[in-house]
């Protein structure tokens, strides 16, 4: 069911100081930045060769990130995204094994224009998992 890693993402509290260290002191390439009001983050990627690692700073004062990033000041690890070939197999696939999806169960479209989910963190030793069809 899963595929690749398609990135890490790691929550900070200041997207322009974090872009500058993976630009400036890491030489990584760096996406411009893009606002996903529907998940309540602004995101830029950075460019690897085998992945991706996405930068997420909150977007408003009820974003996930915002509340990770109070018990967490200074950042962390927020998830890692798996890809898989058909989300809608894997949602019903996970659930019919007990996993948890968080929100409505249904796909949103995430950074990359295609249908993500985002299953407890509970569920998967602590780690939020996110699935993107590819």
């Amino acid at each position: 069911m899963l595929g690749r890693i398609n990135h890490v993402a790691i929550a900070v509290p200041d997207l322009a100081a974090a872009v500058a260290i993976y630009r400036d002191v890491l030489g990584a390439a760096i996406s411009q930045p893009q606002a996903l009001p529907e998940h309540g983050v602004t995101v830029v990627f950075v460019a690897l060769p085998n992945s991706k690692v996405e930068l997420l700073e909150p977007l408003g004062e009820s974003s996930p990130i915002a509340a990770f990033l109070e018990k967490n000041p200074s950042g962390g690890m927020h998830h890692i995204c798996y890809e898989v070939d058909d989300i809608l197999a894997a949602r019903d696939r996970l659930k019919a094994g007990g996993a948890r999806v968080l929100g409505d169960g249904e796909p949103k479209t995430g950074a990359h224009g295609k249908p993500v989910l985002f299953l407890h963190p509970k569920d998967f030793f602590g780690t939020l998992i996110e699935l993107e069809q590819v």
